[in-house]
């Protein structure tokens, strides 16, 4: 099974599509205002998706099943919450804490309405039909009553595509996620339709995805040796979204990063943010000197973030290197101390003039018990990355070490 940027492309197009639809139906269903948030591609393995159910919440989710243009299954997955949130619109009178018959039938016929939304985005994108199944409703706290026993569903190491929108109606969030498991021979079908060059084997991108966990966990111990702030790696996710919808995925907030072009096979921009606690954490690890915890930073704490950074990129790209027996460089780190999305904005700006699309590696490093966040963004080129991929053999991947050099921080 091969694909290439267009057919994801066209995938998010789909997503797209579908999410607007969604919202659509949604409010004339409800007579509330709704307008589609962030939507994006994940590729993520089962015990990640799996993982992602075990947070502690009740979650209610319809699935269908799906013939004709794509088979396979379709299941939008809420959080109770929200659910719930919907309902009291829909049922003003009714108690809504429990699922009696007439809240469950609306909460079908909710998720109902979604997942038609869905898929008669995918059918106008794809130009095609596909049938749909009469509605399942299922509840639970884990991923087993909403994926349990369908054969398309990925195993623990298997990497599936995961569709993800967030709908904001009735002056809340409504989040929720949306999950297509296709067959895999009706997905290999439908790329070999979209697809507009020879493409990458899909395995390749699992070998890759394999290399960007090995690049977190580098990421993860350089930071342990060098702050002695134990750290590891909490999210590892490789998506695949539109241009413009990076600075939505960065909080909102002040952040202190350092910033990287790198040039090779491939090339791109890596970027380290921290919240700016994270990053007086690290100065007072790193730096022998007293500081006040806040406010601006002077030479010596810029000077030991951006080290830092510049040992974690050397560690996240020369595990790339030698996997694919390549010469990675990086450019001197850039300093970034801005608010949200400004912080990511110029790199945006530079990819833009050459595609509309990026695969971005994006993960979160923590410390238990101390204040220490970190996000992980590497945006390669798309058509460095494919040449990447294609010369990327699998095998050496687990073969071939990562490893990064320390060097004492000025003043330390």
């Amino acid at each position: 099974m091969k694909l290439d940027v267009n057919a994801l492309g066209t995938f998010y197009r789909m997503a797209r599509e579908g999410a607007g639809l969604a919202a659509g139906r949604l409010t004339g269903m409800t007579g509330v205002d709704t307008q589609v948030g962030v939507t994006k591609l994940n590729f993520m393995r089962g015990d990640e998706i799996r993982h992602d159910f075990e947070d502690g919440t009740s979650k209610v989710g319809i699935r269908v099943e799906l013939s004709g243009g794509i088979d396979g299954h379709s299941v939008v997955v809420f959080e109770r919450e929200s659910v719930q949130t919907i309902l009291e619109a829909l049922l003003a009178e009714a108690d809504t804490d429990e699922f009696d018959e007439l809240s469950q039938s609306a909460a079908t016929e909710v998720g109902q309405i979604m997942n038609n939304g869905f898929i008669d985005g995918w059918a106008d994108v794809l130009e095609t039909v596909i049938d749909v199944s009469t509605p399942e409703f299922v509840e639970g706290e884990t991923a087993e009553p909403f994926f349990g026993g369908l054969e398309a569903a990925p195993d623990s190491d298997d990497l599936a595509l995961v569709f993800q929108s967030h709908i904001e109606a009735v002056g809340h969030e409504t989040g929720f996620r949306h999950y297509l498991f296709p067959e895999h021979d009706s997905m290999a079908r439908l790329l070999d339709r979209i697809r507009t060059s020879d493409g990458i084997e899909y395995d390749k991108l699992e070998g890759f995805d394999r290399m960007a966990e090995q690049g977190a966990e580098e990421v993860a111990k350089t930071a342990t040796t060098l702050t002695g702030i134990e750290t590891s790696v909490e999210i590892r996710r490789l998506n695949f979204l539109s241009l413009e919808a990076i600075p939505a995925e960065v909080a909102d907030e002040r952040l202190v990063g350092v910033a990287f072009e790198f040039d090779g096979t491939p090339s791109g921009y890596l970027l380290f943010l921290f919240d700016e606690d994270s990053a007086h954490e690290i100065v007072d690890a790193m730096v022998p000197t007293e500081t006040d915890g806040e406010g601006e930073f002077d030479e010596m704490g810029r000077s030991a973030i951006t080290e830092l950074g510049n040992i974690m990129a050397s560690g996240f790209l020369d595990g790339w290197a030698n996997v694919l027996d390549t010469t990675i460089d990086h450019s001197t780190p850039e300093f970034i101390h801005d608010i949200g999305a400004a912080a990511v904005d110029p790199v945006v700006v530079r990819l833009g003039e050459s595609q509309d699309y990026a695969f971005v590696f994006d993960t979160k490093v923590v410390a238990d018990g101390r204040e220490f966040d970190c996000e992980v963004y590497a945006i390669p080129d798309e058509d460095d990355l494919e040449r990447a991929l294609n010369a990327l053999e699998v095998d050496r991947i687990d073969e071939t070490p990562t490893t990064a050099e320390f060097a004492d921080i000025e003043g330390t």
